[in-house]
């Protein structure tokens, strides 16, 4: 009778521990395909959440009071709006999504508010952004903070006007507990021609690389600066340490899981081979006793376990990429579409698994095919 017969009446005979090791490895190979399959949509996941923080960046004129600015939430010092095209013309990959913006306290009906110009990101004759980071704001239109509109009983859809510009109330912004709910936000532009300050802004705000810490907020200020002479670069320490944290922590995980339920996989296998072994430790002592070889004897338990490896990959790559394919857009609404069946884990999946099922099985075998089948018949 061939090895494969022999395998195969083992199986038979032995089918629940047969189909308890396959679980574990199938429960194995589908966690890992299943997170494999969507941590790249789960990296891009996170760094679409995390860049939702807001800007990590300031990029303000040269001569900047931080003090000052740090008081009134805005500097006073001021520079030309061509900074931010010229800054977008650099092509600088350290520094994307620049918003500039034109900021001053004003008295308006009666009431201190903070007016607020922005320009729409990567604005006019550069690449518009896919998905842009910066508030999106017509011309002729204004955002209300939540105070303003409060005391001042401002709705949405009314004209508001300063001097002789009229903006449409276009949003009122909901109560935040910042600066904001003092702030008007209005096209750029139209707060240029309020402030009688044209083609001037005060800062611009960036999403910057800061995977490095001190030395890249350096070395993205000398860049910076190598553009915009004179310039300063601020970094918003906060989010960028959240961003980096996060990111890290979700790289993290994936790294730690897989190895965990593999480790946990491979000592199930061995366990239910070594107790295979010691359950047909009588007949394999009398297959030695009839002039059996040791080849033989390991090969139908070192070919059981291979079977076992392949049978609960096959398994455990099918269900894995469904489950991924199934829920990973519920989970990660933003990159659902990059989610997609990763073939070449199918041989990853079975060459590691059979790998595995082999070196857990690996000790069991050898105390089988090195008992003296005199002793264990003496003893039976």
């Amino acid at each position: 009778m061939s090895v494969f017969h022999l395998i195969i009446k083992e199986v038979r005979h032995r089918l629940l521990s047969f189909l308890l090791a396959a679980l574990a490895v199938f429960a194995a190979v589908a966690v890992s395909v299943g997170l494999v399959t969507t941590i790249s949509a789960q990296q891009r996941e996170t760094v679409r959440l995390m860049r939702n923080l807001g800007f990590n960046l300031l990029i303000l004129p040269q001569g900047a009071d931080l003090a000052q600015f740090w008081r009134d939430d805005y500097t006073t010092a001021e520079m030309p709006e061509e900074h931010v095209y010229r800054l977008g013309k650099s092509k600088l990959v350290t520094v994307r999504h620049l918003v500039a913006r034109l900021q001053q306290r004003i008295e308006w009906r009666g009431m201190t508010i903070l007016l607020t110009g922005i320009l729409p990101e990567l604005p006019e004759g550069h690449r518009a952004p896919k998905s842009p980071m910066g508030m999106e704001i017509e011309p002729g239109v204004a955002y209300v903070g939540h105070q303003i509109a409060r005391r001042l009983g401002i709705a949405e859809g009314d004209e508001i006007s300063f001097g002789d510009t009229s903006l449409r109330v276009a949003r009122l912004i909901p109560e935040k507990g910042d600066k904001d709910d003092i702030r008007i936000y209005a096209y750029l532009h139209d707060v240029q021609e309020v402030l009688a300050k044209p083609d001037t802004i005060n800062e611009i705000e960036a999403l910057g690389c800061l995977c490095g810490g001190m030395r890249d907020i350096e070395r993205l200020r000398r860049e910076v600066t190598g553009v915009l002479p004179g310039t300063y670069v601020m970094e918003m320490a906060t989010i960028a340490q959240a961003r980096q944290d996060t990111r890290g922590m979700v790289d993290k995980a994936a790294g730690y899981i897989i190895p965990a339920v593999l480790v946990v996989c491979g000592l199930w296998v061995g366990v239910l081979a070594l107790s295979n072994v010691r359950q047909r430790r009588v007949e394999i002592g009398v297959f030695r006793a009839m002039g059996v070889g040791t080849a033989p004897i390991a090969a139908v338990f070192l070919g059981r376990s291979v079977l076992v490896g392949v049978v609960g990959s096959l398994l455990g790559f099918a269900v894995g990429s469904w489950l991924a394919l199934n829920l990973g857009p519920r989970l990660f609404h933003h990159t659902a579409r990059s989610i997609s069946l990763e073939w070449p884990l199918l041989g990853w999946s079975v060459l590691s698994a059979t790998v595995l099922c082999l070196v857990a099985a690996y000790i069991p075998t050898l105390i089988a095919v090195t008992q003296d089948p005199a002793e264990v018949l003496r003893e039976e």
